[in-house]
């Protein structure tokens, strides 16, 4: 136990990168087999991520350098520098990795039987695992070259993922935008980390935000940085891929891309607190980020409004989404500097990350939702749905749960988050806190329509036939239903035990540097 406790950090990466890899072998048994290989790699870097998890919340910051002949150190004998590969994770780190490992736990259990009948299932698995794999990489590195290698494993699995409909144009189009947005994104974050390299000849970002002047040419790595992970993370004005992908992708893809952009927000927060936080301007920082958040709810929510395809009103929702956790953010930001409201800036951080976390659960289950109705009826267009709260019961149960969850209607876990992000925006400027507000019942009008249109009125001639969705589908939308509704219960008891501890991380920058500058040895 030992062993797997001192290794976690690499070993949590290594498991799906190396199952990835074995996948096609394992493909050659049985596709059952393969099947069963997958969830165990998943549960294993799941029993792997708690443990790290645990070591974290109760003992502080890990640091875990490659090759070095201790784990733990970090500046050679002769260097004054860190030179190698670091891994440091904070409570931060852990909560998203956390969130990573258990939706690529459900879209596995649910493709079991939702890509049943598909071809090509052996590279399906490969990526899925291989996405799962920069995913963490992004979550748990120190370093800045390295988060650019892992952005590109999730943009390149990312974008195999979209196009995994083969016969579908509209799917090769959005794996199109897909792979445009991320080429951008992943050259402006090497041009940035070029800059900084060339300034200060170091890469690790302990030790880079213990150097960093803020100089003009650090400002322009941090504009090409914040450009580059609110792209990824699906924020106006560089939305438009998001709908398209999260609609054409398999259902069970789609939460995995919505892990992707979490990934990517997180990056955009590791950013702004810890690289920069010793020198940021955080008023002005904090201010563009509110901004970017308003135009995405906005954005987000009047275009879902208008669409009639199932899973891609759900991108937009997502859009949305994305706006609530940088307005939560960037009120923290802007606020957290001013003496008089430095208390409501630390909960509007914690409001944020506590959405980051039920946006992965309430729009998974969605995609889900929307996966069931086109798995059982083969359509996705509700003009033409109907009626199917008469055979697909606990599917239109687990539907009310994500319609309540994600319009922040009590009691299901996003009143709770949404409830900070809306007192703590008041407190700076109540304009965006009714903006919020509004766009909430906004967002709640969305998927009453969907709901009618979908699962009520009469049973259609069409689907009278329809069936309930597999015992696998099944349980992959409970187990999400479940922690929806459990955080929503028990909100205090979820901030205090991992939200407040991860957004104190997030603040902590000092802490997060003199773990690296205050580790050596022989």
């Amino acid at each position: 136990m030992n062993f797997l406790l001192t290794h976690a950090p690499i070993l949590i990466i290594a498991l799906p990168l190396l199952g990835a890899f074995l996948t096609p072998l394992i493909s050659r048994v049985h596709p059952k087999v393969r099947n069963i290989f997958v969830l165990i790699i998943l549960m294993l870097t799941g029993f792997l991520t708690i443990l790290l998890t645990r070591d974290v919340l109760s003992n502080g910051i890990r640091v875990y350098v490659l090759g070095a002949a201790s784990s733990t150190l970090t500046t050679p004998t002769g260097y004054i520098m860190p030179v190698r590969i670091i891994l440091e994770t904070d409570a931060l780190s852990v909560l998203m990795a956390m969130i990573s490992v258990s939706l690529a736990f459900i879209a596995a259990l649910y493709s079991w039987k939702f890509m049943e009948n598909r071809t090509g299932l052996d590279k399906y698995y490969t990526l899925l695992l291989l996405l799962l794999a920069g995913m963490l990489g992004m979550e748990l590195t120190g370093d800045m070259f390295n988060l650019f290698v892992f952005l590109e494993i999730t943009s390149i699995s990312g974008c195999a993922l979209v196009a995994f409909y083969t016969d579908r144009g509209e799917s090769a189009e959005a794996a199109f935008k897909y792979m445009v947005i991320g080429t951008v994104a992943a050259l402006f974050v090497l041009f940035a980390v070029a800059l900084l390299y060339g300034e200060y000849n170091a890469l690790n970002i302990g030790y880079l935000a213990s150097r960093i002047q803020y100089s003009f040419i650090d400002k322009i790595a941090l504009v090409l940085l914040i450009g580059a992970f609110a792209m990824k993370a699906g924020s106006v004005p560089m939305h438009m891929w998001k709908p398209d992908a999260y609609g054409e992708a398999p259902s069970s893809v789609a939460i995995m891309l919505v892990a992707s952009s979490l990934a990517s927000l997180y990056a955009l927060l590791r950013v702004c607190f810890t690289l920069y936080g010793d020198v940021l301007n955080t008023v002005v920082v904090g201010w563009v980020i509110i901004i970017l958040g308003i135009l995405s709810i906005f954005v987000g929510v009047t275009m879902a409004l208008v669409q009639n395809k199932f899973a891609r009103l759900i991108g937009y929702t997502a859009v949305a989404e994305v706006g609530y956790m940088m307005l939560g953010v960037g009120v923290g930001l802007a606020s957290i500097a001013n003496g008089s409201i430095a208390d409501y800036g630390l909960k509007a951080i914690q409001g944020g990350l506590f959405h980051v976390m039920n946006d992965a659960l309430d729009l998974g289950l969605l995609f889900l939702v929307a996966g069931a109705v086109f798995y059982s009826t083969g359509k996705s267009d509700l003009n033409r749905l109907g009626g199917l709260a008469h055979n697909m019961k606990y599917t239109t149960i687990f539907f009310i749960i994500g319609l309540a969850a994600v319009s922040g209607l009590p009691p299901m876990n996003g009143f709770a988050s949404k409830l900070m992000i809306y007192e703590t925006a008041y407190q700076l400027n109540p304009i965006l806190s009714i903006i919020a507000i509004l766009a909430s019942i906004l967002m709640l009008a969305v998927f009453v329509k969907v709901f009618h249109s979908a699962f009520l009125g009469p049973r259609l001639k069409e689907y009278e036939n329809v069936k309930e969705v597999p015992r696998s589908m099944l349980i992959a939308m409970g187990i999400l239903a479940v922690f929806i509704i459990i955080f929503g219960l028990f909100p205090d008891t979820v901030i205090n035990t991992i939200v407040e501890p991860a957004a104190n991380a997030l603040i902590d920058y000092q802490g997060y540097i003199n773990k690296i500058l205050g580790l050596g040895g022989v």
